[in-house]
């Protein structure tokens, strides 16, 4: 197993690497600090062409598959976690349901815009009072001759309120089934239809950069061509596009452990104490050996995960491995570069305090540590 990138993607990396230092880097603090979102930033990922790295050419994308936007997605985060879950969010869980399960009319639609960059989308499964639980979605839709009826609320939804943000895909209780459970289907919102209202956005710990929002439907009347993929589907298709997304939040939590990396030893090198560089003293480059090492096994386990997903193989075992490991390590590697800084590490000029910040939503969001040891342990057979 060979896990050496071709040149190609060598060049790609190197490509967002060079773009997250010169362009993120110098204007992403400012945005964090106001909790702006950075448009300027994402226009130009547009032009890169990243938000259609995994599409297929015909929809206007890069052609590429699942693995490049992994590698961009590490690269932004070692400088940036909010532009890179903006990225991230926009592609796997905006476009992406669209592009797996819509029909070719809803892709010309909708696709064009959100592949370019020049729109985002949202998507709206988890719930005020269900989080983990997917399967209790309260949320309802009601068939109402050619239109559904949506009346429930969304929680924590990210590119939902942009002024960019065009549509979001919503889960929602359809009907019953013969065995009395609930029928869930996904249905296409756009964004400034009546009855949908998209609250002031979340005062957060971290992703400042970032956008998101409470979501609430009041009879929300869209047509009954909005359903998105096949009736009573819609539990089944966000459980795939969240196993692909895991690999993908991997990616971004080893970017963040690499830029954890990457500072500590920039910062151990210039700080002196007691005559010379701190770097020179073992305990640093123990802590910073240690860093090191998760980072690497971390990124070897995501991308055994895409390549299992790009060979048709089962991975939702390594899915959450990779997810749950990058996680873990993301937030071991945060809290010592913190240390590493000292009192510096507390100061928000300073991009690991930023780390620090951003490193804990990885163990909670798109399926919390907890809900990822499920998932291994049933993959087991327990």
């Amino acid at each position: 197993m060979d896990f050496r990138l071709t040149e190609e993607q060598e060049a790609l990396r190197e490509s967002v690497r060079d773009f997250a230092r010169e362009v993120v880097a110098p204007v992403i603090a400012e945005h964090y600090e106001k909790h702006t979102f950075p448009y300027e930033v994402v226009r130009q990922m547009g032009k890169m062409g990243l938000f259609g790295l995994p599409f297929a050419e015909e929809y206007g994308g890069m052609g590429g598959n699942y693995f490049t936007l992994c590698l961009a997605l590490e690269e932004l985060a070692r400088v940036d976690s909010s532009v890179a879950i903006t990225l991230e969010a926009a592609i796997s869980l905006g476009a992406m349901p669209i592009y797996r399960f819509g029909t070719e009319e809803q892709k010309a639609q909708w696709l064009p815009k959100l592949i370019s960059g020049e729109a985002l989308a949202g998507f709206g499964l988890t719930e005020p009072g269900v989080g983990s639980d997917a399967g209790g979605t309260q949320t309802r839709a009601v068939l109402d001759g050619d239109e559904w009826v949506i009346n429930g609320s969304k929680a924590f939804i990210t590119n939902s309120g942009t002024d960019i943000t065009t549509l979001v895909t919503v889960t929602a209780v359809t009907g019953t089934r013969p065995d009395g459970s609930k029928e869930l289907s996904t249905i296409i919102v756009p964004s400034g239809t009546p009855g949908f209202t998209v609250a002031p956005g979340y005062s957060k710990v971290g992703w400042n950069a970032s956008d998101t929002h409470e979501l609430t439907f009041d009879d929300c009347r869209v047509p009954a061509g909005n359903l998105l993929g096949e009736r009573g589907r819609g539990f089944a298709q966000f459980l795939r596009i969240l196993d692909e997304g895991r690999i993908a939040i991997a990616a971004l939590a080893v970017g963040l452990a690499q830029g954890c990396v990457d500072e500590s030893l920039k910062y151990a090198r210039e700080r002196h104490a007691f005559g010379q560089p701190i770097g020179n003293y073992q305990a640093i480059q123990f802590k910073i050996a240690d860093m090191e090492m998760r980072a690497h096994t971390a990124r070897l386990a995501y991308y055994d995960a895409a390549a299992r997903m790009l060979a048709g193989e089962p991975f939702k075992r390594q899915a959450a491995i990779a997810k749950l490991h990058a996680s873990t390590i993301a937030v071991d590697n945060a809290r010592e570069a913190t240390q590493i800084h000292g009192g510096y590490g507390f100061m928000n000029e300073y991009p690991v305090a930023r780390f620090w910040r951003d490193s804990k939503i990885l163990e909670i969001g798109e399926g919390t540590s907890e809900v990822q040891r499920m998932i291994i342990a049933r993959d087991l057979g327990l």
